[in-house]
């Protein structure tokens, strides 16, 4: 090999070692699921963004189960990947795997459900406090401000604690508005027992709120089992199609608190690209989520 093509070879080696040491592993994401249109969404968009910026992303799919997050955050630091980006199972539970990845010197961005009192480089989600707001105030609107309600909830989850909150600091204005039941309702067949539950131990209520469109439409379900059609109001929080549909031919399901999922996956992509490259980033990213009823 002469000494010109050596030189060459050189110059392309060098030139492919600064390229990989610019994305080392790129990003790494644990999602909470992909049984639920809202995260197939912000997966695509996710994956779409990293084809467009050219930076590798590895999805797992934590299947609503804390310890195979856990371990696939693990797997992640053992890779070195630059960031990883976490919507967590358990706002809680996840805290110890954050640590340990700023321990290895890797960014934790978390996206749609926030990790209780972490130290991450930024959140991206729905602003959850506002649309629960939203949330209280169509449901003292359709109710014309007095009523009985229930609440479906998945209180684990700190966005879910959110959405809550700000649905009874809303009804807060409606002193003849009373929350009476709450229970757990993760999956649509959990939501589903729990509506059951509370329709039959308060046969009175004329208002439902779930925490997702899952627990909204399974609501829906039960208020139609139990003959209440005429009495009870629904509303959902996600703005899936299923309950976009549902609110425009269903009289239970009267609206939907809609996020963006689609935005979140690439913000959080487009965030996850920006510390690679050394840049600050917002420690809060708030999408503020609108208000879908009948058409």
């Amino acid at each position: 090999m002469n000494l010109k093509n050596l030189i060459s070879v050189l110059a392309t080696t060098v030139a492919l070692g600064a390229g990989h040491a610019a994305w080392a592993e790129g990003i790494g994401a644990s999602l909470l699921t992909q049984q639920h249109p809202f995260y197939i969404e912000l997966a695509d968009a996710m994956k779409a963004e990293a084809e467009a910026k050219g930076v590798p992303l590895e999805l797992s799919i934590a299947n609503q189960d804390l310890n195979k997050q856990l371990a696939d955050v693990e797997d992640f630091i053992v890779k070195g990947v630059d960031v990883i980006v976490i919507s967590p199972v358990d706002s809680q539970g996840v805290l110890a795997a954050i640590a340990k990845a700023e321990a290895a010197g890797i960014k934790v961005v978390t996206v749609d459900i926030p990790a209780t009192n972490a130290k991450v480089v930024s959140h991206i989600g729905t602003d959850n406090y506002t649309g629960g707001v939203k949330a209280g105030e169509l449901m003292a609107e359709v109710l014309g401000g007095k009523g009985k309600v229930a609440i479906i909830d998945y209180p684990t989850v700190q966005s879910v604690v959110a959405r809550v909150d700000g649905f009874k600091k809303a009804l807060e204005a409606h002193p003849e508005m009373e929350i009476v039941a709450q229970q757990t309702g993760i999956t649509r067949a959990e939501a589903l027992a729990a509506a059951q539950n509370m329709l039959q131990a308060n046969p009175d209520i004329t208002g439902i709120f779930g925490f997702g469109d899952d627990a909204a439409l399974a609501a829906a379900v039960a208020v139609k089992s139990a003959g209440l059609e005429g009495q009870v109001k629904v509303i959902g929080f996600d703005g899936m199609e299923e309950a976009r549909n549902a609110v425009d031919t269903n009289p239970v399901m009267v609206g939907v608190i809609q996020q963006f999922p689609a935005e979140m996956g690439k913000t959080a992509v487009d965030t996850a690209v920006d510390v690679i490259a050394g840049k600050e980033v917002p420690v809060e990213q708030p999408i503020v989520p609108g208000v879908y009823i009948k058409k």
